[in-house]
C-alpha cells in the first residue's frame, strides 16, 4: 500500500502510472497507479504530519481508513479522469 503527498493528485497518478513496473520506485515496482482513499489538506504541513503518521500503520489499519470512505475499495481514478487511463499523459520532471 502507498501512501504519499502531492499538490496535483491526478497529475500524480498519472506520474506513477507511467513507471509502472520500473524497479526505480516503490510506486513503479508495485504497480501503485490505483487510487482508492485520499485526503485533501489547505496546508502542506498538516497533509506532511498525516502521511507520516498514516505511514506508520499496519495494513489492517489503513484497510479500516479507507473502509471509512470507500467501503468498496472501487477504484477512484475512473472518478478523476474521464478515462483511464488518460489520452494525455506526461511527467512533470519532462516538461
Amino acid at each position: 500500500m502507498y501512501c504519499g503527498v502531492t499538490n496535483d493528485l491526478r497529475q500524480r497518478i498519472i506520474e506513477h502510472y507511467l513507471v509502472r513496473g520500473s524497479r526505480q520506485s516503490f510506486a513503479g515496482n508495485n504497480y501503485c497507479y490505483w487510487l482508492v482513499y485520499f485526503e485533501n489538506f489547505k496546508y502542506i504541513n498538516n497533509a506532511i504530519r498525516r502521511e507520516k503518521e498514516v505511514k506508520k500503520w499496519r495494513r489492517e489499519k489503513k484497510e479500516a481508513l479507507i473502509n471509512t470512505m470507500n467501503p468498496e475499495s472501487k477504484f477512484l481514478n475512473f472518478d478523476l479522469f474521464d478515462c483511464w487511463p488518460p489520452l494525455t499523459l506526461y511527467h512533470r520532471k519532462d516538461l
